[in-house]
């Protein structure tokens, strides 16, 4: 007989770590959606992507592989540019 109270005794602390580990998850899963609505009404954007900018990108990892000769040429030539859509913006 006694056995059978302490089976049941198990099993009710099982039953109610169920119960606290479903409160605990349906808990996080509101604070998920509160935090998703959050951050999609700040400003509208999502928020992986705010600040990316359209168009080519800087190409700073490159730097570390290429010599010293190559990264003259290439820092060059984006002066250049630079200057060269100077001009057409003022000329225009």
């Amino acid at each position: 007989m006694a056995n059978r109270s302490r089976q049941t005794f198990i099993k009710r602390q099982k039953e109610r770590a169920r119960q606290e580990k479903q409160r605990i998850k349906s808990e996080r899963r509101v604070q998920r959606n509160t935090d998703k609505v959050k951050t999609e009404s700040i400003g509208g954007e999502d928020p992986d992507i705010a600040g990316v900018v359209l168009g080519p990108q800087a190409q700073d990892w490159l730097m570390d592989v290429l010599t010293d000769d190559e990264r003259l040429a290439i820092e060059q030539a984006e002066e250049e540019a630079k200057k060269k859509a100077e001009k057409e913006t003022s000329g225009s």
